[in-house]
């Protein structure tokens, strides 16, 4: 896939498909609106991370993540093969740079789901990538979203409620907010910004602007 760059009258002059980095605070629907991104655009590249933890029942190499030993992870980060990397609870986990560069240079957009930090090493390892916030259509519906039924500690509740803080004040960081009050249309919304119109199914509003909306979140926080 090609497109023509922008102001350009050389009809032969074209840019490379970008990397769209999708990122946003816990409980925002980040899961369910890729799977509608992918059912809608199903040409679309979706990185596999790699990983040294052990499959779990159900996993598939390659599709869930790539198992991979310690000393494979650690000679791709020095050859710099690997776009972020992180530990967690003792595993290493991060995106492999070949895999999304093969599929930017075939002509397909490829799709990165990560999290804040990732998603700014992946902006200073590639600075063209475009990093996308899905944000709460207000702060309410996240907080609903994020205690669910009351059941668990209040600690945990708290932890993951300072982190959705935390995520959101970072969302000028990124080009592009797509808020999820209905998951068909955000993943409408991401696959227009990523390959045009997604189906013609739905009408696509402006984009949110940052701002505002920004605004309304910080004062019901």
């Amino acid at each position: 896939m090609t497109t023509e760059r922008p102001g350009s009258d050389d009809s032969t002059t074209v840019v490379r498909p970008r990397l769209t980095v999708v990122s946003g605070p816990s409980g925002v629907g980040k899961s369910s609106v890729l799977a509608e991104v992918r059912r809608m655009a199903p040409d679309l590249y979706f990185s596999v991370s790699a990983t040294t933890r052990s499959p779990r029942p159900g996993e598939i190499d390659g599709t869930h993540y790539h198992f991979v030993d310690r000393d494979w992870f650690q000679r791709m980060i020095e050859a710099g093969e690997i776009l972020e990397h992180a530990e967690y609870a003792g595993n290493h986990y991060g995106t492999p740079r070949g895999p999304v560069l093969t599929a930017l240079d075939a002509g397909r957009p490829a799709v990165l789901e990560i999290e804040l930090q990732g998603a700014r090493l992946v902006r200073r390892a590639m600075p063209e990538a475009r990093l996308v916030m899905l944000m709460p259509p207000s702060w309410e519906v996240l907080v609903d979203r994020l205690t669910g039924r009351g059941t668990e500690d209040p600690a945990v509740v708290e932890r993951r409620l300072q982190v959705a803080r935390e995520e959101l004040a970072a969302a000028e960081e990124f080009d592009h907010h797509v808020v999820n009050a209905d998951v068909r249309q955000a993943a409408a919304d991401l696959v227009d910004l990523m390959v045009g119109p997604a189906s013609g199914e739905l009408t696509k509003p402006e984009l949110t602007n940052p701002q505002g909306h920004l605004s309304t979140l910080e004062q019901s926080q």
